[in-house]
Parts: C-alpha cells; structure tokens; sequence
C-alpha cells in the first residue's frame, strides 16, 4: 500500500529533514554528531555528496564539538555569547541536514527547499530559545538558564533520534514545537523589553 503513494521517497525524505532541522534549532552539533553515527555504522544510507558525514574525522570532529556546545551553554554569559551566533549556525546545520535527505534532486531545489524549511524551521527554533534564555537571565538573574539549556539538549537528541526512527511523528512534533516556540518565544521577548523599558525609565 504504502509503495502505492506517488513521491513517497521524497514525502519521507521531508519528514527525516524536517526533524533533523529542529533538532539543529535546539543544539548545532548534537544532530550532525547522530547523522554522523548512524552513517558511519550503516544504520542509514549516506549520498556521495555526504560522504564526508560518514567519515571517522567527521565523527570525531562532531563528537567533540557536541560536548563542547552542551557544556559551554551551562557556562554563565558563554551562553550569552552562544546566543549571538546560534542562530545563523542552526541555520547552515538545519539546511545542510535537509539538503542531505534530497540528493535525487537537482541542486536548486535541493538548496532552495532546504534554506527555506531547513534553515527557516531550524533559526525559529534557536532565536525562540534565545529569547527565553534572555528573559530567564532578566527574571531568575541566570539561574534558570540551566533548565532551558536542558530542555534544549533534551530535544536535540530526542528530534535526531525520531527523525531517523520515527520520521512522520519527527515532523508532526516540528510542528507542535515551532508553535509553541513562537509563542512562548514572543511572550520572552515581550517581556524583556518591557523590563527593559521600565529600567530605563527608573
């Protein structure tokens, strides 16, 4: 039955794409460190294009660079820092994890589906945590940056995992997590420039 459906190939390609893309909003590394894991095993299929994420130099590169990231966020005003270049680098690793499901394609749309859905669900993710941290930092003084950063690690491994397992529920949760990350994003972001205003005006 499921042979049956026109483009299916490319419909579960999207799905595995779009999970791997937030799981890239939450943590940069982590998802690419997974991808890279399970190419390396063979427990998925890699193109030639993306080889290279197979690779051993690749694995421990990635594997490095996700314990570096995770344990950085828990490092006060380091993830501050973090902040600032997050969302352009969850934007290059969501589109780079998007393009890679669609190499049957040719090289336009692969790029152009994979900055538009990639790298857009992938910078809404990762500006809306960036926002929470921000109003976390004015509300708790920072002390409850730790549980956001959590949370963010947790749906990182939680979105590669699903997206290479589960790829249909992967993109149903991209959608729950993209609506609740705008609108509690836009609640943090509302609320830091109101504290913000206030302490300007005292």
């Amino acid at each position: 039955m499921l042979d049956q459906i026109p483009y299916l190939p490319y419909i579960l390609s999207a799905f595995i794409g779009i999970g791997l893309a937030a799981a890239s909003g939450f943590r940069v590394f982590l998802p690419m460190f997974a991808v890279s894991v399970a190419s390396y095993f063979h427990w998925i299929p890699m193109s030639e294009s993306f080889e290279w994420l197979s690779s051993l130099p690749a694995l421990i590169t990635t594997g490095i660079a996700m314990i570096a990231e995770i344990l950085a966020y828990y490092i006060p005003f380091v993830d501050h820092l973090l902040d600032t270049i997050s969302v352009p680098m969850a934007t290059v690793a969501g589109s780079l994890l998007f393009a890679s499901q669609f190499t049957e394609l040719g090289t336009f749309p692969q790029w152009a589906l994979a900055l538009i859905a990639g790298g857009g669900t992938a910078a809404t993710i990762s500006s809306g945590f960036a926002g929470l941290r921000a109003a976390s930092t004015a509300t708790t003084g920072g002390l409850g940056n730790s549980v956001v950063g959590t949370t963010e690690t947790a749906g990182a491994g939680l979105m590669s995992v699903l997206a290479m397992t589960a790829p249909i529920i992967a993109a149903v949760l991209t959608i729950a997590i993209l609506i609740i990350v705008i609108i509690l994003g836009r609640k943090a972001w509302r609320k830091l420039r109101n504290r913000r205003q206030s302490n300007s005006m005292n």
